[in-house]
């Protein structure tokens, strides 16, 4: 009544006018929105979209992936969703995936300048980039990580030692129940800090562990319905307290720990001799200070080294706990993987890339934990460059598209058992290994992950070694579950594991790692 009262204080507007005056400004922005957020001609189709939210109300943020996926059964294998003012393109299956990550990658190869990543990346480093500095930037990591061994025999030893140092943290639990989160995290990350930073952190850092919490936190923070919310109302969002500025301050304290590591870097830095990739992009500053628009500086340098670090850490991290989870939950699959290993290299020694093709039972089992594991399940959205079409519907210039991975690894017309954890999805009748052309856990096209290399033989050195070596189960009296946590990444809920030494003595080993 007060807001009535005042307008009544003013005699030349009556309370009816006031009343018919907001109906017809209500009317007025109703038409507007709608005009502002028509579909091109030829658009998918979609959900209903509500007025100014769009899809915002009918979306289940905390399993969208499943979601998206059971949607594709009701408006196709190519839909739109709008969340705010954003159009979305969601594409699903494996056959719509495949055309638009690798039959025009060109045209589905941009990224969208959404608000968030203003505040996290300012479009710079790798993930987020666009156009000419995105493809320097990429060129010049894929070169460096290369040089440094990425993706060749002699980064080998790194990982094998790094396990070495995981091992006997794992057998201080002896047979205890333990979260094996920290140990596995800090230890898969330390091979890519050993890369970018040219030194690894122990278990018992701090400050480090801080760090990869933080990491992990704002990552999951960023597939949050806040992150969205962010995105399509920024002006909004940015008076409003909540778990969106959050994220920001993880992602900025990470940058912050990245910061502080290249000052250290510029102490006593070498041009002739670099030790790492900080180095390495240091010198590459000079050398293209008549280049700006390459995006090589200092800033540039730290989103770069936030991409890499993201990489080289949530990814292959959460893949490995689900490949413990999977292990406990089918012993039978533990016990064959096992089996293989014993017969393959044996326990004297550590496994080694070489032993890889000879063991094509572990390498399917592998492969099903990625697909199963399904880590990053909506891909990273992309942007169409230009107008196109795609599955017969027109796609405009600038439109975002959610390639829903979690179609392609569980297609129906692609794998022989999609719903259920089966290594047969990658072997042959004649137990021989074949990898199916769904299986993209690492995204296709110009934007695949720049690490795969890097992920699959951490992959599977970690994991033939832990199982070398322990038998992995669920504490007494408990059962392994499936349940998981969506961010932008898809991890499995904390859970506490055993790991029961597969022998009592472990001398020899011991003198043989040494010697290695």
């Amino acid at each position: 009544m007060v807001f009535k009262d005042i307008l009544m204080s003013f005699p030349s507007i009556s309370w009816t006018d006031t009343q018919i005056l907001l109906l017809f400004f209500t009317i007025f922005l109703l038409i507007s929105e709608q005009l502002r957020n028509r579909k091109p001609k030829n658009f998918p189709p979609g959900p209903t979209c509500y007025p100014f939210l769009g899809n915002f109300l009918s979306l289940d943020a905390e399993q969208l992936h499943l979601q998206l996926t059971k949607m594709s059964k009701t408006y196709g294998d190519i839909f739109r969703l709008r969340l705010g003012g954003i159009h979305y393109v969601v594409v699903n299956s494996y056959t719509l995936v495949k055309e638009a990550l690798i039959d025009q990658a060109d045209t589905f190869s941009g990224r969208s300048t959404n608000a968030i990543f203003k505040h996290i990346n300012k479009f710079q480093g790798l993930a987020m980039n666009n156009g000419y500095s995105w493809k320097q930037q990429r060129r010049f990591t894929l070169s460096t990580l290369r040089n440094f061994g990425v993706g060749k025999k002699y980064l080998e030893p790194s990982i094998k030692e790094e396990f070495n140092i995981l091992c006997q943290a794992i057998r201080n639990t002896k047979g205890e129940p333990f979260n094996a989160y920290h140990l596995i995290s800090n230890a898969v990350s330390n091979i890519i800090c050993s890369l970018v930073f040219g030194r690894r952190f122990e278990y018992t850092d701090k400050k480090f562990l801080k760090i990869i919490l933080l990491l992990s936190k704002g990552l999951k923070l960023d597939g949050t319905i806040w992150t969205q919310l962010y995105n399509s109302f920024p002006n909004l969002m940015d008076l409003l307290p909540g778990p969106h500025k959050e994220m920001i301050s993880c992602f900025k304290q990470v940058c912050n720990f990245i910061t502080e590591e290249i000052k250290a870097h510029h102490a006593d830095l070498d041009p002739s001799s670099p030790r790492d990739f900080i180095d390495c992009y240091l010198t590459e500053i000079e050398k293209r200070t008549n280049d700006p628009e390459a995006g090589f500086h200092e800033e540039g340098l730290c989103y770069t080294v936030l991409d890499l670090f993201v990489a080289g850490t949530e990814t292959t991290a959460t893949t490995l706990l689900w490949s413990f989870i999977y292990m406990m939950k089918f012993p039978e699959i533990q016990e064959k993987v096992q089996a293989e290993i014993d017969r393959v290299i044996g326990q004297s020694r550590q496994p080694c890339m070489a032993d890889r093709p000879n063991m094509p039972y572990t390498d399917a089992v592998i492969h099903e934990i990625q697909r199963m594991g399904n880590i990053l399940p909506l891909n990273v959205p992309r942007c169409t460059y230009n107008d196109t079409t795609l599955g017969g519907y027109f796609i405009p210039k600038g439109t975002q598209i959610i390639p829903n991975l979690t179609s392609v690894l569980f297609d129906e017309t692609q794998w022989k058992s999609p719903h259920s954890f089966d290594p047969q999805n990658f072997l042959n009748p004649q137990g021989e290994f074949i990898k199916p052309e769904a299986f993209l856990p690492f995204s296709a096209g110009k934007r695949i992950c720049p690490g795969e290399s890097l992920t699959r033989m951490e992959l599977f050195l970690f994991f033939t070694s832990i199982l070398q070596v322990f038998t992995l189960s669920p504490p007494a009296g408990t059962k392994p579950s499936l349940e998981f946590e969506l961010g932008i990444t898809l991890s499995p809920k904390p859970f506490k594991m055993t790991a029961r030494l597969r022998w009592q003595s472990c001398s020899q080993r011991e003198r043989v790692s040494v010697s290695q």
